[in-house]
């Protein structure tokens, strides 16, 4: 689980972030051994790899090659807004995929970088997309770029930027993508390099996935950041929801799914509790 907040915890943010690089060294040997089965941060040395993080995003970041510098966000920001097809809203910031006549509303709150997201996405990634072909719920996505700021780099604008380029194709490859960013395979290591700042390196992921590969169209928009003002409207728009205060958050209408913690709620990291809260949920 990442979590963000305002700009006075900074510093205790990244104290505790120094730390917990220290005991990720120690998670690794175990992740040998174990299966991660939860996300939540009273079993961290269980379910290795989830940071917790806080931050403000505010601010520049996008597409460029590999160098992602600050400069080229800070030019994004200053471009003309080009909105992804299937989008909606206000700067085109609400993706909602699935039935219209669906009468819920599956919620998730998530950043490209964030390890907490990949398990969620590992787990229940496959169970969403399955709900929302059948009518159970419609999906709205909410993605924040919050993490840059909190390890440094760009990977998740410009994630975020790309997964842009995959909507305007078509939402399933907007969600095929979505899930093979997510996969163990493809989601780097919060310590580790910002791949996702590598527009070669999103481009291998998306090569994975059928409607993207060799994609002419998404792999020009990518490189030339078509996309990059957009993904900063995302942010901000992500960044605007003061309930949510880490990631992954997952709600079914105005209910949070999860349990309890010190740092709020904490997202369901198995099918069968993400399954278990969704039904409560409906019933309520």
């Amino acid at each position: 689980m990442s979590n963000r907040n305002s700009q006075a915890n900074k510093q205790a943010a990244r104290d505790r972030l120094r730390a917990e690089r220290e005991r990720q060294v120690k998670k690794d040997r175990m992740r040998r051994q174990l299966t991660v089965g939860g996300a939540i941060v009273a079993v961290l040395a269980i379910a290795g790899g989830i940071g917790v993080a806080v931050a403000n995003s505010g601010g520049g970041g996008g597409a460029e090659a590999s160098a992602g510098s600050s400069e080229v966000w800070a030019k994004a920001a200053k471009a003309k807004l080009a909105k992804p097809a299937h989008t909606t809203g206000k700067n085109g910031t609400s993706i909602v995929i699935g039935k219209s006549d669906a009468k819920h509303t599956l919620s998730l709150f998530e950043d490209a970088r964030c390890p907490g997201c990949a398990n969620f996405e590992q787990n229940v990634g496959e169970q969403v997309q399955k709900d929302i072909k059948s009518g159970k719920y419609k999906a709205s996505f909410h993605l924040g770029t919050f993490l840059d700021a909190n390890l440094k780099g760009t990977g998740s604008k410009n994630a975020l930027s790309a997964l842009g380029a995959a909507l305007n194709v078509d939402q399933d490859a907007f969600l095929k993508y979505k899930q093979a960013l997510y996969s163990k395979e493809y989601h780097p290591d919060e310590t580790g390099p910002d791949k996702f700042a590598d527009d070669k390196y999103l481009i291998k992921v998306a090569d994975t996935v059928p409607a993207l590969k060799g994609n002419a169209a998404f792999q020009k928009a990518l490189k030339a950041g078509t996309y990059d003002r957009w993904a900063l409207e995302m942010s901000d728009a992500f960044n605007s929801v003061k309930d949510v205060t880490s990631t992954p958050t997952i709600k079914l209408d105005d209910t949070v799914l999860g349990t309890d913690s010190p740092q709020g709620k904490v997202a369901p990291s198995t099918l069968a509790a993400f399954n278990s809260l969704v039904a409560k949920a409906m019933k309520s």
